[in-house]
């Protein structure tokens, strides 16, 4: 304290808040006398508090639990304004009722001004005693936020009788011996900086204020810096920086390191929300907090940052995960939680190992000279590189072995950040066989959905080639780093590369000499990997996906394919590829650039076809587009390998009928295949190209008979293991709760299979909304999508549930109309979305032409009349404007998923009288 200013040291009585603050109802308020110490030096400090427990009382109701809030440096209690008030809500309508006790530490807020130093465990015992005073007795559920997160942690610890419920918001409570502190603390500690940023003057205040995203209004921000106007109201601001334990000499280092032990005993069920772009609690802090408390439920909400409690509707997660697993003030989970759960669940993978794991194949053929995978396009090859079963199997064992040795263990996660091919392929089945899970966001995402992928997964270890190590170290992702190469040293210690992938099975193999062995195989409900969505409707979410899920959706693709030992497999997405060996089949992947499908070409698919006498091809429809454009620069041989493809198989995005025949012309011997999937659960559905066109003739049928035309793509029946329902829609375009398989329903598609991934990583929210519906006997996913079944049971798909159009005359789903849009003459692609209010949005469509306009713009008169026609025949909707674009914005992945939220965004803006700019 001897570096802050005189006016630190400052006394004041504690206060009620002013009236008129945003928020904030002044009944809330109570000031609380709390004794402390003993005998002749027994004395009190009054705390100034919020406490909806009056307004419970004269609600009649009675009070499951307390949470009980302690907020951070440098806001008060305020910050939890928006949880009292809905707590009271709640109760009022029925619900549980939970008291909610917000205090302001003391020396902040409106709490007394001591003009004493608060240390950690000061903080954490004053806490305990304003608890015993008010007579909470519990049950307690604590929420902090910063360094109130550590406090609540201490008084959680500390009354492990009471408490029923762990919640925290951005904190920390571990500093990595070899981590610097953040770089805005470490500023605000220096010599001749802290007095004057914290007491002095209100930078710190304001800084943590800019902090919010969107902006704080300014009426809110009055709110938090109404206790401290004044410098001699702000010396708890400057005393909570420098109590900050910089290092093991500090006063509150040892009680910092008591709570953080003291997490690992507690078994309660917990909650984290997090807000990821804190430049103060990073996901690094997050990180260290799950491995305490592996059983909490995290959801990171992206764009968020430190003042998560302004940046999103906390209050309502918080309410609901009470709700789900707190009811009645008592944990209602069916397993044990924290380290018990873990250990039940470690016993009980040891009781049921897999019976054919994903690398079976590569035991069983780990003799074999016949071809595994072919590489076409090998950095530092002149040509193609085959790489056989036995040299697979024994790179796969030596570098699961090195990466034992060199610290990898079972569960830690490791990122992937290398291209489809043999390097990828080793180092994946390595990892899954010693029991790691893969992290892999692929180049497809951009750099900036690989830092938020990256990031937000938080790997212990990175296996790249260096281009992704280079974006590694200059992003800040985390994990040790292993290049796949051998690097000058010069560049490995720039880069922080520890290892490369030729050391690590150098490593392998002289353990393989010793006689050492791998760890025992992981079970079939150990997570194995984490692959991200597209991001083509939001940040990419990462999906979890546990042993047992990867094998069954391995033995669908076999079963509804007849892939095996002895395919050849030619995968133009990276993710299949990967899936050879698991298959027994050979596979290659074409040489293209894979964070651009459009580029690949008919002559690369060729070769690859060629390389390994392939029967099987998959491509993405963006891929296939191409390859149908450049199908004129095939030769002879090219067409002689593409004749021996029986089966052809596009998804990714909806695949027309023009495009699966163009395919099925390519290939004349194949059958053409579109299955329908989502990362969270591929191959749900499939059609062939007869499917498509049989399915089209009974649609005609139908509406000639008079039955409704919802339109869509046909993407077929369920697959043998998979069953498919509907949520009906409402007139608000919300999925309803019920499902059913009527025919002619439209709704949300919801499916259900034993390869649906397992959950979303560190999302629990989204997670809950995906799952809405499951029973314990059958697990739902919602997907997102929209559609219907037919008579048939045929699934048909109308587009996605966020872009569904909101009318007057009711809901209006997107494909079926730009179906008759593109089939007009001059258009190439359209996006039909919504602009206005919802319900009563107007129908907009947005088209590139044939040829390409040069520049955003309305469309002709004589093209705009031939759209309207077309919606009106499609829909009977009226079409209120129609705009063309050189191209359509699309996901970066399959460079085909239309981005129909940002094109309706900017719509809305060129109409309204913004600049005519490109989408």
């Amino acid at each position: 304290m001897s570096r802050l200013p005189r006016s630190a040291s400052a006394t004041a009585p504690a206060s009620r808040p002013p009236a008129g603050l945003d928020g904030l109802d002044p009944s809330w308020s109570r000031l609380v006398d709390v004794p402390y110490g003993l005998g002749s030096h027994r004395a009190s400090r009054t705390w100034h508090v919020l406490d909806n427990g009056d307004r419970l009382t004269a609600l009649g109701v009675e009070p499951v639990g307390t949470i009980l809030c302690v907020h951070g440096n440098p806001t008060w209690s305020y910050l939890w304004r928006r949880l009292v008030a809905r707590t009271v809500e709640t109760a009022a309508a029925g619900g549980p009722a939970w008291r909610v006790v917000a205090v302001d530490q003391l020396d902040m807020g409106f709490s007394e001004r001591t003009g004493s130093p608060q240390t950690l465990a000061r903080r954490v015992a004053d806490l305990g005693d304003l608890t015993e005073a008010l007579e909470i007795a519990g049950p307690v559920v604590t929420l902090g936020h910063d360094w109130g997160g550590v406090v609540s942690m201490g008084w959680a610890v500390d009354h492990p009788d009471q408490l029923v419920g762990l919640m925290l918001l951005n904190t920390a409570i571990h500093q990595p011996e070899d981590e610097k502190i953040p770089a805005p603390l470490r500023l605000t500690l220096a010599r001749g900086v802290l007095g004057r940023a914290t007491v002095g003057t209100t930078g710190f205040l304001d800084v943590t204020l800019g902090l919010a995203h969107p902006p704080l209004s300014a009426a809110v921000k009055d709110g938090f810096r109404a206790p401290y106007r004044q410098a001699d109201r702000r010396g708890g601001i400057g005393g909570f920086v420098a109590d900050i334990p910089v290092d093991a000499e500090h006063v509150s280092s040892p009680e910092l390191d008591r709570i953080a032990e003291g997490l690992r005993e507690l078994t309660v069920p917990a909650l984290m929300l997090w807000g990821p772009r804190d430049p103060i609690f990073s996901d690094r802090y997050l990180d260290d907090l799950i491995d305490r408390l592996p059983h909490a439920d995290v959801h990171r909400y992206e764009g968020a940052g430190h003042l998560v409690a302004e940046d999103v509707d906390y209050a309502g997660a918080v309410l609901t995960w009470l709700g789900d697993r707190l009811p009645d003030g008592a944990a209602t989970v069916d397993a044990p939680a924290g380290a018990a759960a873990v250990a039940v669940a470690e016993e009980a993978r040891v009781a049921s190992p897999q019976d054919r794991p994903l690398w079976s194949y590569l035991e069983s053929l780990a003799d074999s000279p016949a071809t595994a995978l072919v590489e076409m396009a090998p950095a530092g090859a002149d040509g193609p590189r085959s790489v056989s079963w036995s040299l697979l199997a024994r790179r796969v064992h030596e570098i699961a072995l090195g990466l034992r040795k060199h610290g990898v263990r079972p569960r830690d996660r490791v990122s992937l950040l290398v291209q489809p091919g043999a390097d990828l392929t080793a180092v994946l089945y390595a990892c899954v066989r010693l029991g790691a899970v893969v992290v892999v966001a692929d180049a497809g995402l951009g750099v900036r959905g690989l830092t938020r992928a990256v990031r937000g997964a938080w790997p212990e270890h990175v296996i790249g080639q260096l281009p992704g190590l280079t974006a590694a170290t200059a992003l800040g992702w985390p994990g040790r780093k292993i290049s796949t190469t051998t690097l000058a040293p010069i560049a490995a210690r720039a880069l922080g590369v520890e290892a490369s992938l030729p050391e690590i099975a150098e490593l392998g193999r002289r353990a393989h000499e010793a006689l050492a062995e791998l760890p025992e195989a992981p079970a079939a409900d150990a997570e194995a990997a984490i692959l991200f969505t597209s991001g083509s409707t939001g940040p990419a979410k990462g999906v979890v996906y546990r042993h047992g899920q990867l094998t069954a959706l391995r033995d669908a693709l076999a079963e509804q394919y007849g892939v095996g030992p002895g395919t050849g497999l030619v995968a133009g997405f990276a993710p299949f590829a990967l899936l050879g060996p698991a298959l027994g089949a050979t596979s290659v992947t074409p040489d293209m650039d894979v964070t651009k499908p459009r580029t690949l070409t008919a002559r690369a698919v060729a070769a690859a076809t060629a390389a390994v006498d392939a029967t099987v091809v998959f491509l993405s429809p963006a891929a296939l587009t191409n390859v149908v454009a450049t199908s004129d620069e095939l030769d002879a041989a090219g067409h002689r390998a593409l004749s021996g493809v029986e089966t052809f198989l596009s998804a990714g995005a909806p695949v027309s009928e023009s495009l699966l025949a163009a395919a099925g012309d390519l290939m004349p011997n194949a059958t053409p295949h579109t299955p329908y999937g989502m990362t969270e659960g591929l191959l749900m559905t499939d059609v062939t190209l007869d499917g498509v066109r049989s399915a089209a003739t009974d649609r005609e049928a139908a509406v000639a008979e008079g039955a409704p035309d919802a339109g869509g793509v046909c993407v077929g029946l369920p697959g043998a293991t998979t069953t498919v329902r509907i949520a009906p829609l409402d007139d608000a375009g919300r999925a309803s709760s019920a499902f059913t398989d009527d025919a002619g329903v439209t709704g949300e598609i919801v499916v259900s299979a034993p390869h649906v991934e397992d959950h979303y990583d560190r999302l629990w929210l989204t997670h809950r909304t995906s799952r809405l519906g499951s029973t314990a006997e059958t697990r739902w996913h919602r997907t997102g999508d929209v559609g219907h079944l037919d008579a048939q049971g045929r699934l048909w798909v109308e587009g996605r549930l966020p872009h569904v159009i909101t009318t007057a005359t009711g809901v209006l789903t997107p494909v079926a109309s730009e179906q008759a849009v593109e089939a007009r003459a001059g258009i190439a692609r359209a996006a039909v979305v919504g602009v206005g209010p919802a319900g009563t949005q107007q129908v907009v469509v947005v088209a590139e032409t044939v040829p390409p306009a040069r520049r955003p713009g309305l469309a002709s008169a004589t093209l705009a009349a031939s759209v309207r026609s077309a919606v009106a025949s499609a829909s009977g909707r009226p079409v209120a404007a129609v705009l063309v674009v050189p191209r359509l914005p699309t996901d970066v992945r399959h460079n085909s998923k239309i981005d129909r939220s940002g094109l309706a965004a900017w719509a809305a803006s060129v109409l309204s009288g913004g600049r005519m700019r490109r989408p």
